[in-house]
């Protein structure tokens, strides 16, 4: 394989998880109507450690990085975060 194809393979790649980012968000803005008509917070302590427990162990089995993992997917939440604020109206909380 030359450098060319893997990096071609490499964009690709990117392209997807752009596109699984994308998705996530909009999943996030679905869970913000949800979470608005229950008057539920936007931030779940008890959730957010599931999911960077989660993603650690699967890092582990795909051995890959689960540090650096559980880096990528604090700042996916706090964007899902983010993106529930906006949906609820309250973009500039903390």
């Amino acid at each position: 394989m030359s450098l060319e194809t893997v990096r071609a393979e490499i964009t690709k790649t990117d392209e997807e998880i752009i596109r699984l980012i994308a998705h996530r968000q909009d999943l996030a803005g679905k869970i913000a109507r949800i979470k608005i008509h229950a008057g539920m917070p936007v931030h779940d302590e008890r959730r957010t450690s599931e999911v960077l427990n989660t993603v650690f162990d699967q890092a582990v089995e795909a051995r890959i990085d689960p540090v650096a993992v559980q880096k990528i997917f604090e700042q996916l939440i706090a964007m899902s975060e983010e993106r529930q604020r906006e949906c609820s109206g309250d973009g500039n909380l903390p």
